[in-house]
């Protein structure tokens, strides 16, 4: 039964934090965001997140987006910096058309820094794409 479910891979969905500033709070910001890069709209978007280590963990997050544009992002979350040194986990699932897709993106600990930042698609901000 299990094994007749088949689930497609999820190509041009990802998973980004962006370091930028808060202008509220005059202070710089690591966000979650979930960047949809496909030609087509996403539905029901539920989106899982926590932090973890061997000995620590974050209560879980849950976010829901009813659509989600073509080439198009939004924001999931703010981290905390004592959240940045631990394994950082999003489990992503949407619809597209009537198609379930599903993706757990991950932050290895200590990969969100200063050091790693690169231009992300679509935001054109620097931040840290995940794996």
């Amino acid at each position: 039964m299990k094994k007749d479910i088949q689930i497609p891979k999820v190509e041009q969905v990802y998973v980004a934090v962006v370091h930028e500033y808060n202008e509220i709070y005059n202070t710089q910001d690591w966000n979650a965001y979930i960047i949809n890069d496909k030609d087509v709209e996403l539905d029901m978007l539920l989106i899982v997140s926590k932090g973890y280590s061997q000995d620590q963990e974050t209560s879980t997050m849950r976010h829901k987006l009813e659509k989600l544009p073509p080439k198009s992002y939004a924001k999931i979350e703010l981290l905390q910096d004592d959240v940045l040194a631990l394994n950082n986990e999003f489990k992503v699932t949407f619809f597209e058309g009537n198609q379930l897709f599903d993706k757990t993106y991950l932050f290895r600990k200590n990969s969100i820094n200063e050091k790693a930042l690169q231009t992300i698609p679509l935001i054109n901000k620097k931040g840290v794409l995940a794996k």
